[in-house]
């Protein structure tokens, strides 16, 4: 990973596109910050994980030309959640953005060029299913600004504890 001040400025678009070979090496390098390791994981474990999942959908969060983060699309919200819904749903998983990167607001443009990416590549979507950790509150928080709802159900089939079950309309 490049030291900070080699990175683009953090007024550069956002956006994601689907992970490839071309960019796998450098998402090799992202990172989280040590306490949020037990939330999200290795990358190079994702990375594996995705790649045994041929209907998943592995996404890459761009800074510009520079990985930044990284998600993964289920075409089922019952991988994410354990059950299905009375909709069409997706599953979220893996949502992260770089240490290094953390704090600059691209977290929210993230999830803003996901949304618009959801419209367009699955118009028959109508709700984005997560679980969260229920000690992650700074991702529970980043969620909820954005739209996702806490009805209340927790997972429990977390390997860091009982996690939120937040969803969110989908247009």
């Amino acid at each position: 990973m490049t030291d900070d001040h080699n990175n683009p400025p953090a007024t550069t678009p956002v956006h994601v596109v689907p992970v490839d070979a071309t960019l796998h090496p450098a998402l090799l390098h992202l990172r989280v910050h040590p306490e949020q390791a037990s939330f999200v994981g290795r990358i190079s474990d994702l990375l594996a994980d995705a790649a045994q999942c041929p209907a998943c959908k592995p996404m890459a969060i761009l800074c510009g030309d520079t990985p930044v983060g990284y998600y993964r699309i289920e075409p089922n919200a019952r991988g994410v959640a354990g059950h299905d819904f009375g909709e069409p749903a997706l599953g979220l998983r893996s949502f992260f953005i770089d240490a290094g990167w953390q704090g600059r607001g691209l977290a929210s443009q993230a999830l803003q060029a996901m949304f618009a990416d959801l419209a367009h590549h699955h118009p028959q979507a109508r709700r984005l299913v997560l679980t969260v950790n229920c000690r992650n509150e700074v991702a529970v928080h980043l969620y909820l600004r954005h739209g996702f709802i806490d009805d209340g159900r927790l997972y429990h089939g977390g390997p860091s504890g009982p996690q939120h079950l937040l969803w969110r309309p989908l247009p």
